[in-house]
């Protein structure tokens, strides 16, 4: 493993890099500890004479925003800013517009470029803003949570809630150029952290044994933060990159990344959006509800499924319904609810619904038209403890 190295200047340090070949469209996730301060200069080199605006949320920007202004601006990169409010409730109509309108007043020409430094939302606000204003504007993606890093600022999915359900209004609009800084992790909670690692534990779940045999061995150290954690931030970007290289448009081999999501939005979509369930959280639980589901329906042994229930729940990540903060004394909604939050899930095909389930640890499957009902009883079971 490449190890950065602080120099005069800043290109020079000796990240991982991870390329995603999309053709003309290609680009490289850098990847490694201090890389920040080389941005400015990775954008000069890209992209001459482009101004550049920072989209991010105000808890970032208290911690990264002066370094990331700054490190356009040693590379003589005029910038503007734009600070929304955290976590989902951003990525609604309301902000895009104004996050939209902002872009416009900062005269964002079509050869400028949108920086979007944050997690999650951030990446998925800014990048859908990025394709819509003036019919397409090129993005830099600044992951600045686990999460980001592994799974939603590589392969192009931007996008906002409806109120009808998750990331159901958005575009496919590919980054130009990922910077992953492992140094911004630092100032995550550890609940933030676990809820990225759901991310990274999926890869190995849904694709790659000895990778999940691996975390099984090493999630101590890459929680630590130690060369372990580098190494499986590459390991999880390798991964999606070859996916999104076969199948950048998810009409095949790409949903296989939605595994635990069909259940896991469904659950985001039940507790409002908020803080009572991360969007990673969501995923760890249904990625055990996939698991256990296969179980059901015998394509993997019960013992599987309680492996991956176990590894999760190693790391303190929710593996249960009953564990989503606040379900005792409000509920989750009853099975019937969830289901029709499922039926709006995007891989549902007229009407059908679509989920990814397991053959294997490391092997996972799209399985069309599963019965509605089957999954309804199988709720039914898991609500009622």
């Amino acid at each position: 493993m490449a190890t950065s190295v602080k120099t005069s200047n800043p290109v020079t340090a000796n990240p991982v890099t991870v390329g995603v070949a999309l053709g003309d469209r290609a680009y490289h996730i850098v990847i490694g500890r201090d890389v920040l301060p080389s941005l400015g200069h990775r954008i000069a080199k890209l992209r001459p004479g482009a101004r550049v605006a920072i989209v991010t949320d105000r808890t970032v920007a208290q911690h990264w925003l002066a370094q990331t202004e700054a490190a356009l601006a040693e590379a003589g990169i005029a910038s503007s800013r734009i600070v929304v409010g955290e976590g989902e409730a951003s990525k609604s109509y309301g902000v895009l517009q104004d996050v939209c309108e902002g872009l416009i007043a900062a005269k964002i020409e079509r050869n400028d470029l949108v920086v979007a430094l944050g997690g999650g939302v951030i990446g998925d606000l800014a990048g859908f803003a990025a394709s819509i204003v003036r019919r397409g504007v090129d993005f830099v993606q600044v992951p600045t949570s686990l999460l980001a890093q592994v799974d939603s600022s590589v392969g192009g999915k931007t996008g906002i809630n409806s109120p009808h359900g998750k990331n159901l209004v958005g575009a496919f609009h590919q980054p130009v150029l990922v910077v992953a800084d492992t140094a911004v992790l630092d100032t995550l909670s550890p609940r933030q952290f676990r809820a990225g690692y759901a991310e990274v534990a999926k890869y190995g779940v849904l694709g790659d044994l000895d990778f999940f045999d691996w975390l099984d061995a090493n999630h101590t150290e890459i929680f630590a933060g130690g060369a372990a954690r580098e190494q499986a931030i590459a390991m999880s970007c390798r991964a999606k990159a070859a996916i999104v290289a076969r199948d950048e448009r998810e009409t095949g081999d790409r949903a296989l990344l939605n595994l635990g999501h069909t259940f896991g939005h469904a659950l985001e979509a039940a507790t409002g959006f908020s803080d009572r369930l991360f969007h990673g959280e969501g995923v760890a639980v249904g990625m055990v509800l996939a698991a256990e589901f296969s179980a059901r329906l015998n394509m993997i042994p019960a013992a599987e499924a309680a492996r991956v229930q176990r590894h999760l729940a190693s790391v303190g990540l929710p593996t249960r319904l009953q564990d989503i903060a606040g379900f005792q004394q409000e509920g989750l909604g009853d099975a019937d609810t969830l289901l029709t939050l499922m039926g709006q899930d995007k891989k549902v095909k007229r009407g059908k619904l679509t989920f990814i389930l397991l053959e294997a640890i490391g092997k996972a499957v799209i399985v069309n038209d599963v019965d509605p009902m089957k999954v309804r009883d199988f709720l039914q079971e898991k609500l009622s403890g």
